[in-house]
């Protein structure tokens, strides 16, 4: 297996534990993405800010990669508040994905770092 680290300087910095995203064959697979800025510091405005922030910096990693979010086959979502920030969260998902979405999970989860309301990771092709 050969893989390549994506690293561009448009998009947040990783952490050092982590790549932001890895490319393996021709699949992209995109580290997990929160609502922050360049310092780490959570956005304000809540679920609707923090998914916008989030897959604003995941389309600067695919774009690093030489793609765009039509080449997003599958997301996955992570709530800490599903029953309050599912619908709210949707409406700015589907901004970014008017037609033809990707498939996707969403899932309720206890706690997520910086006290985030939401995560994103996704998975894309290569054309």
């Amino acid at each position: 297996m050969t893989k390549q680290v994506v690293f561009t300087e448009e998009a947040n910095p990783p952490l050092p534990i982590y790549s932001q995203a890895i490319i393996s064959g021709k699949t992209i697979y995109v580290s997990g993405n929160i609502g922050i800025d360049r310092e780490f510091k959570l956005v304000e405005g809540g679920v609707q800010a923090q998914t916008r922030a989030a897959i604003d910096n995941m389309t600067k990693i695919l774009k690093g990669a030489g793609v765009d979010l039509n080449a997003v086959v599958k997301c996955n979502i992570y709530l800490t508040n599903l029953p309050r920030d599912f619908a709210p969260m949707n409406e700015v998902y589907k901004e970014f994905f008017p037609v033809d979405p990707p498939a996707r999970t969403c899932i309720g989860v206890a706690s997520l770092p910086l006290h985030a309301d939401m995560e994103i990771e996704c998975i894309a092709e290569l054309p």
